[in-house]
Protein backbone atom coordinates (compact mmCIF):
# COMPACT_ATOMS: atom_id res chain seq x y z
CA UNK A 1 0.00 0.00 0.00
CA UNK A 2 1.13 3.93 -1.06
CA UNK A 3 0.84 6.33 1.57
CA UNK A 4 -1.30 8.30 -0.54
CA UNK A 5 -3.88 5.35 0.13
CA UNK A 6 -3.88 5.46 4.12
CA UNK A 7 -3.60 9.23 3.95
CA UNK A 8 -6.53 9.82 1.27
CA UNK A 9 -8.87 7.74 3.75
CA UNK A 10 -7.68 9.55 6.39
CA UNK A 11 -8.04 12.57 5.15
CA UNK A 12 -12.24 12.08 4.12
CA UNK A 13 -13.24 11.20 7.54
CA UNK A 14 -15.87 12.84 9.19
CA UNK A 15 -14.81 14.25 13.00
CA UNK A 16 -16.45 11.42 15.28
CA UNK A 17 -16.73 10.64 19.12
CA UNK A 18 -13.23 9.02 19.22
CA UNK A 19 -11.23 11.85 16.80
CA UNK A 20 -12.65 14.34 19.67
CA UNK A 21 -11.92 12.15 21.99
CA UNK A 22 -7.83 11.77 21.24
CA UNK A 23 -7.44 15.14 20.05
CA UNK A 24 -9.01 16.01 24.44
CA UNK A 25 -6.60 13.95 25.66
CA UNK A 26 -3.64 15.63 23.61
CA UNK A 27 -5.05 18.95 24.67
CA UNK A 28 -5.10 17.99 28.27
CA UNK A 29 -1.54 16.82 28.30
CA UNK A 30 -1.12 20.66 26.86
CA UNK A 31 -3.10 21.92 29.83
CA UNK A 32 -1.71 20.77 32.18
CA UNK A 33 1.97 21.81 30.39
CA UNK A 34 0.72 25.43 30.03
CA UNK A 35 0.04 25.36 34.26
CA UNK A 36 3.61 25.16 34.86
CA UNK A 37 4.56 28.32 32.74
CA UNK A 38 1.11 30.02 34.22
CA UNK A 39 2.59 29.29 37.94
CA UNK A 40 5.78 30.31 37.14
CA UNK A 41 5.79 33.95 37.75
CA UNK A 42 4.24 33.63 41.07
CA UNK A 43 6.50 30.49 42.06
CA UNK A 44 9.70 32.70 41.22
CA UNK A 45 8.47 35.55 43.51
CA UNK A 46 7.90 33.36 46.68
CA UNK A 47 11.49 31.81 45.88
CA UNK A 48 13.23 34.93 45.93
CA UNK A 49 11.66 35.77 48.93
CA UNK A 50 11.86 32.49 50.25
CA UNK A 51 16.11 32.60 49.41
CA UNK A 52 16.63 35.93 49.67
CA UNK A 53 17.54 36.02 45.09
CA UNK A 54 18.89 38.95 43.17
CA UNK A 55 16.94 39.75 40.21
CA UNK A 56 19.58 38.51 38.14
CA UNK A 57 19.53 35.34 39.77
CA UNK A 58 15.68 35.26 39.54
CA UNK A 59 15.98 35.76 35.26
CA UNK A 60 18.33 33.37 35.41
CA UNK A 61 15.57 30.62 36.81
CA UNK A 62 13.27 31.83 34.55
CA UNK A 63 15.64 31.95 31.33
CA UNK A 64 16.71 28.16 32.25
CA UNK A 65 13.20 26.42 31.77
CA UNK A 66 13.31 28.39 28.11
CA UNK A 67 17.07 27.38 27.65
CA UNK A 68 15.59 23.69 27.92
CA UNK A 69 12.51 23.97 26.07
CA UNK A 70 15.00 25.07 23.23
CA UNK A 71 17.18 21.63 23.35
CA UNK A 72 13.86 19.98 24.09
CA UNK A 73 12.07 20.98 20.72
CA UNK A 74 14.82 20.58 18.66
CA UNK A 75 15.52 16.86 19.86
CA UNK A 76 12.18 16.10 20.08
CA UNK A 77 11.20 17.25 16.60
CA UNK A 78 14.50 14.84 14.75
CA UNK A 79 13.41 11.80 17.39
CA UNK A 80 10.14 12.37 16.64
CA UNK A 81 10.70 11.22 13.09
CA UNK A 82 12.33 8.83 13.60
CA UNK A 83 10.83 6.77 16.87
CA UNK A 84 6.89 8.29 16.46
CA UNK A 85 5.44 11.05 17.96
CA UNK A 86 3.53 9.15 20.23
CA UNK A 87 6.83 8.04 21.78
CA UNK A 88 8.39 11.75 21.88
CA UNK A 89 4.84 12.70 23.78
CA UNK A 90 5.04 10.27 26.34
CA UNK A 91 8.67 10.33 27.14
CA UNK A 92 8.68 14.32 27.51
CA UNK A 93 5.50 14.34 29.20
CA UNK A 94 7.44 12.07 31.72
CA UNK A 95 10.27 14.17 31.82
CA UNK A 96 7.96 16.83 32.34
CA UNK A 97 6.82 15.29 35.58
CA UNK A 98 9.88 14.08 37.24
CA UNK A 99 11.40 18.09 36.64
CA UNK A 100 8.59 19.60 38.07
CA UNK A 101 8.85 17.19 41.01
CA UNK A 102 12.54 17.84 41.48
CA UNK A 103 11.65 21.07 41.65
CA UNK A 104 10.00 21.09 44.98
CA UNK A 105 12.21 19.11 45.98
CA UNK A 106 15.17 21.06 45.39
CA UNK A 107 17.18 22.65 48.10
CA UNK A 108 19.14 25.42 46.73
CA UNK A 109 19.27 27.66 43.83
CA UNK A 110 21.50 25.23 41.60
CA UNK A 111 19.36 22.95 42.03
CA UNK A 112 16.37 24.45 41.66
CA UNK A 113 18.13 26.28 38.14
CA UNK A 114 19.00 22.38 36.90
CA UNK A 115 15.81 21.15 37.29
CA UNK A 116 13.87 23.96 35.59
CA UNK A 117 15.96 23.24 32.93
CA UNK A 118 14.75 19.53 33.07
CA UNK A 119 11.50 20.82 32.98
CA UNK A 120 11.81 22.78 30.21
CA UNK A 121 13.45 20.13 28.02
CA UNK A 122 10.27 17.80 28.72
CA UNK A 123 7.90 20.70 27.49
CA UNK A 124 9.65 22.15 24.79
CA UNK A 125 9.77 18.41 23.26
CA UNK A 126 6.13 17.53 24.26
CA UNK A 127 4.66 20.71 22.65
CA UNK A 128 5.66 20.05 18.67
CA UNK A 129 5.55 16.52 18.53
CA UNK A 130 2.02 16.86 20.54
CA UNK A 131 0.57 19.55 17.88
CA UNK A 132 2.40 17.66 14.72
CA UNK A 133 0.34 14.76 15.49
CA UNK A 134 -2.97 16.17 16.28
CA UNK A 135 -2.28 17.50 12.71
CA UNK A 136 -2.03 14.40 11.52
CA UNK A 137 -4.54 12.55 13.02
CA UNK A 138 -7.57 15.48 11.44
CA UNK A 139 -9.50 15.13 8.66
CA UNK A 140 -8.52 17.49 6.14
CA UNK A 141 -11.61 19.62 6.33
CA UNK A 142 -10.90 20.56 9.89
CA UNK A 143 -7.73 19.90 10.33
CA UNK A 144 -6.93 23.74 10.69
CA UNK A 145 -9.93 23.94 13.39
CA UNK A 146 -8.81 21.16 15.42
CA UNK A 147 -4.95 22.29 15.62
CA UNK A 148 -5.90 25.48 17.09
CA UNK A 149 -8.89 24.04 19.29
CA UNK A 150 -6.20 21.76 20.76
CA UNK A 151 -3.61 24.34 21.16
CA UNK A 152 -6.76 26.55 23.19
CA UNK A 153 -6.29 24.22 25.89
CA UNK A 154 -3.24 26.51 26.74
CA UNK A 155 -5.17 29.07 28.00
CA UNK A 156 -7.23 26.88 30.59
CA UNK A 157 -3.91 25.74 31.88
CA UNK A 158 -3.01 29.45 32.58
CA UNK A 159 -6.78 29.88 34.09
CA UNK A 160 -6.14 27.15 36.67
CA UNK A 161 -2.14 28.16 37.50
CA UNK A 162 -4.18 31.66 38.10
CA UNK A 163 -6.44 30.03 40.80
CA UNK A 164 -3.42 27.59 42.09
CA UNK A 165 -1.43 30.87 42.70
CA UNK A 166 -3.45 32.70 44.22
CA UNK A 167 -5.18 29.97 46.65
CA UNK A 168 -1.68 27.22 47.11
CA UNK A 169 1.04 29.39 47.12
CA UNK A 170 0.43 31.99 50.32
CA UNK A 171 -0.89 28.57 52.41
CA UNK A 172 1.29 25.73 51.25
CA UNK A 173 4.58 27.26 50.06
CA UNK A 174 5.84 27.66 46.31
CA UNK A 175 7.31 23.83 46.32
CA UNK A 176 3.56 23.02 46.60
CA UNK A 177 2.84 24.26 43.53
CA UNK A 178 5.37 22.48 41.58
CA UNK A 179 3.84 19.52 43.23
CA UNK A 180 0.46 20.16 42.16
CA UNK A 181 1.52 21.04 38.34
CA UNK A 182 3.40 17.88 38.42
CA UNK A 183 0.13 15.48 39.52
CA UNK A 184 -2.22 15.87 36.30
CA UNK A 185 0.84 16.00 33.91
CA UNK A 186 1.37 12.41 35.15
CA UNK A 187 -2.01 11.84 35.22
CA UNK A 188 -1.98 12.66 31.43
CA UNK A 189 0.56 10.55 30.51
CA UNK A 190 -1.51 7.68 31.39
CA UNK A 191 -4.34 8.68 28.91
CA UNK A 192 -2.25 9.34 26.04
CA UNK A 193 -1.79 5.28 25.98
CA UNK A 194 -5.29 6.12 24.66
CA UNK A 195 -3.72 8.11 21.80
CA UNK A 196 -2.62 6.28 18.55
CA UNK A 197 0.82 7.09 17.08
CA UNK A 198 -0.08 8.24 13.68
CA UNK A 199 -0.77 6.66 10.71
CA UNK A 200 1.38 8.49 8.32
CA UNK A 201 4.19 8.07 10.23
CA UNK A 202 4.32 4.59 10.52
CA UNK A 203 3.23 4.19 7.00
CA UNK A 204 6.65 6.33 5.70
CA UNK A 205 8.39 3.95 7.99
CA UNK A 206 7.28 1.02 6.35
CA UNK A 207 4.65 -0.29 9.50
CA UNK A 208 1.71 -0.55 7.09
CA UNK A 209 0.05 -3.16 9.44
CA UNK A 210 -0.04 -0.54 12.24
CA UNK A 211 -1.10 1.92 10.11
CA UNK A 212 -3.96 0.20 8.45
CA UNK A 213 -5.28 -1.17 11.98
CA UNK A 214 -5.09 2.60 13.19
CA UNK A 215 -6.95 4.14 10.12
CA UNK A 216 -9.91 1.08 10.01
CA UNK A 217 -10.24 2.17 13.55
CA UNK A 218 -11.42 5.81 12.86
CA UNK A 219 -13.45 4.65 9.57
CA UNK A 220 -15.06 2.09 11.95
CA UNK A 221 -15.71 4.49 14.14
CA UNK A 222 -17.41 6.63 11.65
CA UNK A 223 -19.64 3.84 10.34
CA UNK A 224 -17.86 2.89 7.31
CA UNK A 225 -16.38 -0.26 5.99
CA UNK A 226 -12.44 -0.26 5.61
CA UNK A 227 -11.58 -1.10 1.85
CA UNK A 228 -7.50 -1.81 1.71
CA UNK A 229 -5.20 -0.83 -1.22
CA UNK A 230 -3.34 -3.17 -3.12
CA UNK A 231 -0.56 -0.42 -3.98
CA UNK A 232 3.20 -2.09 -4.05
CA UNK A 233 5.24 -2.10 -1.17
CA UNK A 234 8.12 1.14 -0.62
CA UNK A 235 10.70 0.30 1.05
CA UNK A 236 11.34 2.89 3.95
CA UNK A 237 13.98 5.48 3.27
CA UNK A 238 17.15 5.33 6.09
CA UNK A 239 18.28 8.67 7.11
CA UNK A 240 20.48 9.89 9.75
CA UNK A 241 19.37 11.89 13.08
CA UNK A 242 20.17 15.53 11.70
CA UNK A 243 19.07 14.43 8.00
CA UNK A 244 15.43 16.35 9.16
CA UNK A 245 17.47 19.41 9.87
CA UNK A 246 19.23 19.22 6.74
CA UNK A 247 15.96 18.51 4.79
CA UNK A 248 14.02 21.75 5.69
CA UNK A 249 16.87 24.18 4.40
CA UNK A 250 17.15 22.35 1.01
CA UNK A 251 15.72 23.75 -1.97
CA UNK A 252 12.30 22.93 -1.80
CA UNK A 253 11.36 23.67 1.95
CA UNK A 254 14.11 26.98 2.42
CA UNK A 255 11.37 29.75 1.60
CA UNK A 256 8.99 27.80 3.46
CA UNK A 257 11.48 27.00 6.85
CA UNK A 258 12.23 30.51 6.75
CA UNK A 259 8.90 32.41 6.89
CA UNK A 260 8.03 29.68 9.66
CA UNK A 261 11.23 30.51 11.54
CA UNK A 262 10.43 34.57 11.64
CA UNK A 263 6.75 33.90 12.41
CA UNK A 264 7.89 31.69 15.37
CA UNK A 265 10.97 34.19 16.82
CA UNK A 266 8.57 37.15 16.31
CA UNK A 267 5.38 35.71 18.42
CA UNK A 268 7.72 34.18 21.12
CA UNK A 269 9.33 37.86 21.40
CA UNK A 270 6.40 39.59 20.93
CA UNK A 271 4.41 37.41 23.47
CA UNK A 272 7.10 36.76 26.52
CA UNK A 273 8.33 40.37 25.80
CA UNK A 274 5.02 41.58 27.50
CA UNK A 275 3.26 38.21 29.29
CA UNK A 276 6.53 38.45 31.61
CA UNK A 277 7.16 42.38 32.11
CA UNK A 278 3.82 43.65 31.82
CA UNK A 279 3.25 43.38 35.67
CA UNK A 280 6.28 44.62 36.53
CA UNK A 281 6.17 47.83 34.53
CA UNK A 282 2.57 48.63 35.25
CA UNK A 283 3.03 48.42 38.73
CA UNK A 284 5.95 50.79 38.29
CA UNK A 285 3.75 52.99 36.47
CA UNK A 286 1.31 53.41 39.40
CA UNK A 287 -1.48 51.05 38.33
CA UNK A 288 -2.27 48.90 41.05
CA UNK A 289 -4.86 46.59 39.16
CA UNK A 290 -1.91 44.47 37.96
CA UNK A 291 -1.14 43.38 41.11
CA UNK A 292 -5.45 41.89 41.48
CA UNK A 293 -6.49 38.11 40.76
CA UNK A 294 -9.49 39.73 39.22
CA UNK A 295 -7.02 41.49 36.64
CA UNK A 296 -5.21 37.88 35.84
CA UNK A 297 -8.03 35.93 35.58
CA UNK A 298 -9.53 38.00 33.13
CA UNK A 299 -6.47 38.57 30.73
CA UNK A 300 -6.84 34.42 30.67
CA UNK A 301 -10.83 34.69 29.85
CA UNK A 302 -9.32 36.94 27.19
CA UNK A 303 -7.14 34.52 25.68
CA UNK A 304 -10.46 31.92 24.77
CA UNK A 305 -12.56 34.03 22.36
CA UNK A 306 -8.88 34.65 20.37
CA UNK A 307 -8.47 30.97 19.83
CA UNK A 308 -12.49 29.99 19.14
CA UNK A 309 -12.13 33.01 16.49
CA UNK A 310 -9.15 32.01 14.56
CA UNK A 311 -10.29 28.07 14.85
CA UNK A 312 -13.12 29.64 12.53
CA UNK A 313 -11.12 31.89 10.67
CA UNK A 314 -8.51 29.59 9.57
CA UNK A 315 -10.94 27.28 8.09
CA UNK A 316 -13.01 29.72 6.68
CA UNK A 317 -11.01 32.44 5.05
CA UNK A 318 -7.52 30.44 5.25
CA UNK A 319 -4.18 30.03 7.17
CA UNK A 320 -2.70 33.04 5.62
CA UNK A 321 -5.53 36.00 5.98
CA UNK A 322 -5.93 34.29 9.59
CA UNK A 323 -2.23 35.10 10.48
CA UNK A 324 -2.09 38.56 8.95
CA UNK A 325 -5.07 39.54 10.69
CA UNK A 326 -3.70 38.38 14.24
CA UNK A 327 -0.64 38.94 14.11
CA UNK A 328 -1.75 42.86 12.85
CA UNK A 329 -4.34 43.11 15.80
CA UNK A 330 -1.46 42.13 18.10
CA UNK A 331 0.51 44.69 16.66
CA UNK A 332 -2.23 47.58 17.04
CA UNK A 333 -2.92 46.01 20.02
CA UNK A 334 0.29 46.19 21.82
CA UNK A 335 0.59 50.30 20.55
CA UNK A 336 -2.86 50.90 22.66
CA UNK A 337 -1.51 48.91 25.56
CA UNK A 338 1.57 51.44 25.57
CA UNK A 339 -0.11 54.32 25.12
CA UNK A 340 -2.99 53.36 28.02
CA UNK A 341 -3.40 56.31 30.73
CA UNK A 342 -5.82 54.63 32.66
CA UNK A 343 -6.86 51.25 34.78
CA UNK A 344 -10.02 51.50 31.90
CA UNK A 345 -7.47 51.56 29.00
CA UNK A 346 -5.12 49.05 30.25
CA UNK A 347 -7.97 46.13 31.02
CA UNK A 348 -9.11 46.86 27.59
CA UNK A 349 -5.98 47.13 25.52
CA UNK A 350 -4.91 44.06 27.82
CA UNK A 351 -7.96 41.96 26.56
CA UNK A 352 -7.14 42.77 22.88
CA UNK A 353 -3.47 41.98 23.32
CA UNK A 354 -4.15 38.52 25.16
CA UNK A 355 -7.17 38.37 22.23
CA UNK A 356 -4.81 38.61 19.46
CA UNK A 357 -1.80 37.15 20.85
CA UNK A 358 -2.92 33.56 21.47
CA UNK A 359 -5.07 33.61 18.16
CA UNK A 360 -1.76 34.11 16.44
CA UNK A 361 -0.40 31.41 18.66
CA UNK A 362 -3.32 28.90 17.58
CA UNK A 363 -2.87 29.97 14.18
CA UNK A 364 0.69 29.40 14.29
CA UNK A 365 0.60 25.60 15.69
CA UNK A 366 -1.91 24.96 13.00
CA UNK A 367 0.18 26.26 10.16
CA UNK A 368 3.56 24.72 10.97
CA UNK A 369 2.97 21.23 10.29
CA UNK A 370 0.80 21.95 6.88
CA UNK A 371 3.85 22.97 4.82
CA UNK A 372 6.72 20.24 5.45
CA UNK A 373 5.63 16.65 4.50
CA UNK A 374 5.46 13.72 7.15
CA UNK A 375 9.01 12.18 6.73
CA UNK A 376 10.44 15.23 7.90
CA UNK A 377 7.16 17.31 9.77
CA UNK A 378 8.87 16.63 13.09
CA UNK A 379 12.23 18.13 12.71
CA UNK A 380 10.64 20.91 10.44
CA UNK A 381 8.15 21.48 13.52
CA UNK A 382 10.43 20.91 16.17
CA UNK A 383 13.02 23.35 14.88
CA UNK A 384 10.83 25.85 14.28
CA UNK A 385 9.50 25.82 17.88
CA UNK A 386 13.79 25.68 18.60
CA UNK A 387 14.12 29.01 16.85
CA UNK A 388 11.21 30.28 18.13
CA UNK A 389 12.03 29.95 21.99
CA UNK A 390 15.05 31.85 21.13
CA UNK A 391 13.24 34.86 21.00
CA UNK A 392 11.23 33.78 24.65
CA UNK A 393 15.03 33.72 25.69
CA UNK A 394 15.98 37.34 24.62
CA UNK A 395 12.52 39.34 24.85
CA UNK A 396 13.02 39.63 28.63
CA UNK A 397 16.49 40.52 29.10
CA UNK A 398 16.16 43.53 26.25
CA UNK A 399 12.64 44.75 27.21
CA UNK A 400 14.43 46.17 31.28
CA UNK A 401 17.41 47.16 29.13
CA UNK A 402 14.79 49.22 27.00
CA UNK A 403 12.63 50.76 29.71
CA UNK A 404 15.71 52.16 32.28
CA UNK A 405 17.97 53.18 29.14
CA UNK A 406 14.43 55.93 28.39
CA UNK A 407 13.10 56.42 31.96
CA UNK A 408 9.69 55.29 33.25
CA UNK A 409 7.89 57.68 31.52
CA UNK A 410 9.25 56.82 28.14
CA UNK A 411 10.45 53.71 28.45
CA UNK A 412 7.04 52.15 29.12
CA UNK A 413 5.59 53.38 25.70
CA UNK A 414 9.33 52.63 23.92
CA UNK A 415 8.69 49.10 25.07
CA UNK A 416 5.15 48.34 23.54
CA UNK A 417 6.19 50.19 20.25
CA UNK A 418 8.67 47.92 19.53
CA UNK A 419 6.48 44.95 20.70
CA UNK A 420 4.05 46.37 17.64
CA UNK A 421 6.85 46.65 15.05
CA UNK A 422 7.85 43.21 15.79
CA UNK A 423 3.97 41.66 15.16
CA UNK A 424 3.54 44.32 12.44
CA UNK A 425 6.92 42.88 10.75
CA UNK A 426 5.72 39.05 10.83
CA UNK A 427 2.38 40.09 9.34
CA UNK A 428 4.07 41.66 6.77
CA UNK A 429 6.84 38.69 6.22
CA UNK A 430 3.49 36.28 5.68
CA UNK A 431 1.63 38.47 3.19
CA UNK A 432 4.73 38.83 0.83
CA UNK A 433 6.47 35.06 1.56
CA UNK A 434 3.89 33.23 3.17
CA UNK A 435 1.53 30.04 1.99
CA UNK A 436 -2.04 29.11 1.83
CA UNK A 437 -2.36 25.44 3.04
CA UNK A 438 -6.05 25.57 3.53
CA UNK A 439 -7.77 22.96 1.60
CA UNK A 440 -4.29 21.00 0.91
CA UNK A 441 -3.74 17.42 1.22
CA UNK A 442 -0.63 16.72 4.03
CA UNK A 443 2.41 15.38 2.10
CA UNK A 444 4.19 12.48 2.75
CA UNK A 445 7.41 13.14 1.40
CA UNK A 446 9.11 15.54 -0.19
CA UNK A 447 9.36 15.98 -3.84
Amino acid sequence: MTMAGLSERLESLPMTRKTWGVLIIIGLGLMFDSMDQGMISGVIAAIGKDWELTKYELSWLTSSGVLGMIVGAALSGLISDRYGRRTVILSTLLIFTIGSVLCGLATNYWMLLIFRFITGFGLGGELPAAITLASELSPKASRGRNVVLVESFWAWGWLIASLVAFLAIPVYGWRAAFFIGAVPALFAAVLRFLVPESPRYLEVRGRYDEAEKIVSSFESAAGLESVRGDEPYVEPEKRSWYDGLLSIWTKEHRRSTAVIWVIWFGVNFGYYGFVLWTPTLLTEQGFDIVKSFGYTVIMCIAQLPGYFSAAYLIERIGRKPTLILFFAGTAVAAWFFGCAGSESQILAAGCLLYFFALGSWGSVYSYTPEVYPTDIRGAGSGWSSAFGRIGAFIAPFIVPVLYSAFGMEHGFTLVFILLSLVFAFVAVIILLFGSETRGMSLRDRSE
